[in-house]
């Protein structure tokens, strides 16, 4: 079913492409592990299985790390109300509402398409945020449901994943090992961790190039549906402030799902971890909204007159 959130030709193109390269790199990678560990059939199955899990239970998999429950309308009225309302503009089926008790004021949607969706709220959010705020970071999240890209970026992060699982396990194998491989055996453990490390900065970079730009559409999307950019506005300014105090060891756990978040869980001076962002800057976010709010402005002018 195709929801009345504005469609986006350039996010759906950046998504094949990036799916395409990384479906090559996935295949280069599996071929040079079986090549190197002799078991196709042991490689095959695992990486299989892997992904499927990622896929199918990436939800679940996400509202444990962040400690998300869901929650009925009893528990949550107004949330749920917003949710509703625009589902209800945007004619999709409604997510799964979720609730994560953390400070941090962030929100996310996971799941693998618009029937199996997950969107869930931090009750710093929820304490922070205006009604029209709360709904303009919702309708965000709900874009990316809509858009599909949050499936995308799911099975799009599978390979790094798998790649810094190897690298680690190859390294803490090396790290406490009792000295007696042979030399053939420590040889290949070197070229796997050093292809493992190599995907891994590959699908690093793509998967950055890919976030960062379906950050710009669901800000956009969620203005357009909502009409009100300068609440979306509002809201990234308030989160990203409150976020911007919050100690950065206080911030290490959530910061491994950043690709997901409606702003990145990134500390008072992020430094070099900027430039390699899953979102674009602030300013870049805002300089949109202003823009969209200003077209809106000019549009809704001649039917006042």
């Amino acid at each position: 079913m195709q929801s009345r959130f504005r469609s986006d030709r350039r996010l759906t193109a950046r998504m094949g492409i990036t799916l395409f390269l990384l479906g090559l790199l996935y295949v280069a990678f599996v071929v040079a592990l079986i090549f190197l560990l002799k078991s196709w059939v042991l490689v095959v199955v695992v990486a299989a299985a892997l992904l499927g899990a990622q896929y199918w239970f990436s939800d679940r998999v996400a509202l444990f790390a962040m400690r998300g429950r869901v929650v009925e309308r009893e528990e949550y009225p107004e949330l749920h109300g917003v949710v509703d309302r625009l589902c209800a503009i945007a004619d999709m089926p409604k997510p799964v509402v979720a609730v994560s008790e953390m400070d941090m004021p962030n929100a996310f949607a996971t799941g693998r398409n618009p029937d199996h969706a997950v969107v869930c709220v931090t009750t710093g959010l929820l304490r922070r945020l205006r009604p029209d705020e709360l709904e303009g970071v919702l309708a965000h999240e709900l874009s990316h449901v809509a858009h599909k890209d949050v499936a995308v970026i799911t099975v799009a992060s599978f390979l790094g994943v798998i790649a810094g699982l190897i690298v680690r396990f190859a390294f803490y194998s090396q790290l406490f090992s009792d000295g007696r491989r042979d030399q053939n055996t420590a040889a290949i453990f070197a070229v796997v961790m050093g292809v493992s490390a190599a995907v891994y900065a590959l699908s690093f970079l793509l998967i950055r190039a890919l976030s960062r730009y379906r950050e710009l559409a669901a800000d956009r999307a969620a203005a357009l549906l909502t009409g009100r950019p300068s609440a979306l506005a509002s809201a990234l300014t308030k989160v990203s402030g409150d976020i911007a105090r919050i100690p950065t060891k206080d911030l290490r756990t959530a910061q491994a799902f950043n690709a997901f978040y409606f702003t990145p869980a990134l500390g008072r001076e992020p430094g070099i971890a900027r430039i390699f962002s899953t979102h674009p800057s602030l300013e870049q976010r805002l300089d949109q909204l202003g823009r969209i709010s200003a077209e809106l402005g000019e549009a809704a002018a001649p039917g006042g007159a």
